[in-house]
């Protein structure tokens, strides 16, 4: 399973396109929207913070959702993973490999906008913000990884582009990563603050304000890794049962 997860790696980092709009475009996003002064209302955090850790949740989803879901589709249709399976690779060891992949390229996702918002935006954190922040938006990540799984196995090649478009931008927008959740009339926030993204940027902007993640946050996203998580290992079995 190591040799699948370098092959991995060295597949993603080649892919320019993949690591523009993974790594770059969520800085270049936060630089065009952290111009304006004053804090957003009802968190008591600047501009620049609040839209830095939606940007580098935003970076790190890109990461494992795009990346994952479309190559899994297009290798299940072109018939690789069906030849993985001839190997004494364990079906576990494909998802594992899909997964840590996508969590390793995750990473540079999220550093890349911390350095930028600290060099540019003067954004200044204590030590233990800076490490806590990432390590929890790149954990967190690992729930849209297993999305991404889940899709992959779910659609065809052809299909795989727009289900995953309509999932990533909805889950972006309507979690408050685009814009705060606080601006959306009150039946949206309501909708909102159930969905995996809220709850994501939730617990970077908790520590950036010194605070426990909100039990009911860690709940959204354990109970939503679980069911991604549950529906890619189903999804998977069908799949190999037709293979």
């Amino acid at each position: 399973m190591n040799s699948l997860i370098k092959l991995e790696l060295a597949r993603a980092l080649r892919n320019r396109k993949f690591l523009f709009f993974s790594v770059i475009y969520p800085s270049v996003i936060f630089l065009l929207v952290s111009n304006q002064t004053g804090n957003v209302d009802g968190t008591g955090l600047s501009v620049a913070k609040y839209v830095m850790v939606s940007m580098a949740s935003f970076g790190a989803l890109t990461a494992v959702l795009m990346g994952n879901s479309e190559r899994i589709a297009k290798e299940r249709e072109g018939g690789w993973v069906r030849q993985l399976r001839l190997t004494t690779l364990p079906g576990r060891g494909y998802v594992l490999a899909k997964t840590a992949s996508a969590a390793v390229v995750s990473l540079p996702s999220i550093v890349v906008v911390f350095l930028v918002a600290a060099a540019v935006k003067d954004v200044r954190l204590d030590a233990w913000q800076w490490v806590a922040l990432t390590g929890a938006i790149w954990a967190g990540s690992l729930v849209f990884a297993a999305l991404g799984v889940a899709i992959g196995y779910l659609a065809s090649g052809d299909a795989v582009r727009p289900i995953t478009m309509i999932v990533y931008f909805g889950l972006s927008i309507l979690g408050g990563l685009w814009m705060p959740s606080s601006t959306f009339p009150t039946w949206l926030q309501d909708i909102a603050k159930w969905l995996p993204t809220h709850a994501y940027a939730a617990l970077g902007r908790a520590i950036e304000q010194s605070q426990a993640p909100h039990a009911q946050d860690i709940a959204i996203l354990v109970a939503f890794f679980v069911l991604f998580a549950g529906g890619a290992a189903w999804l998977y079995r069908k799949d190999t049962l037709k293979a």
